[in-house]
């Protein structure tokens, strides 16, 4: 993800896009792995502050890191690994 990228993340459906297209980019097993499992942990957080067209927010990431931390379990440590490095790059874009 480009900082250029980033930027253009005016609210979650723009971010839902970038997620969705990345299945049609040279990507890799794990990035599109972990995009898919966060893309889960935002749609639950998103239900609770509105909808796709609000802003991405520090209290959105703050919620979507509560749930992955409760959700710890449900992956391998090396699986959990990719997907914490794939949420700290996207992260900076809710700030």
């Amino acid at each position: 993800m480009t900082t250029e990228e980033k930027k253009s993340f005016e609210n979650i459906a723009e971010l839902y896009l970038y997620l969705d297209s990345l299945f049609d980019r040279d990507n890799t097993d794990d990035q599109l792995f972990a995009s898919s499992y966060l893309r889960g942990f935002i749609s639950i957080s998103v239900i609770e502050f509105g909808d796709e067209s609000q802003a991405l927010s520090p209290a959105l990431a703050s919620s979507i890191d509560e749930k992955l931390q409760a959700a710890r379990t449900e992956l391998s440590p090396q699986d959990r690994q990719i997907v914490q490095d794939y949420w700290l790059e996207l992260r900076e874009a809710f700030v």
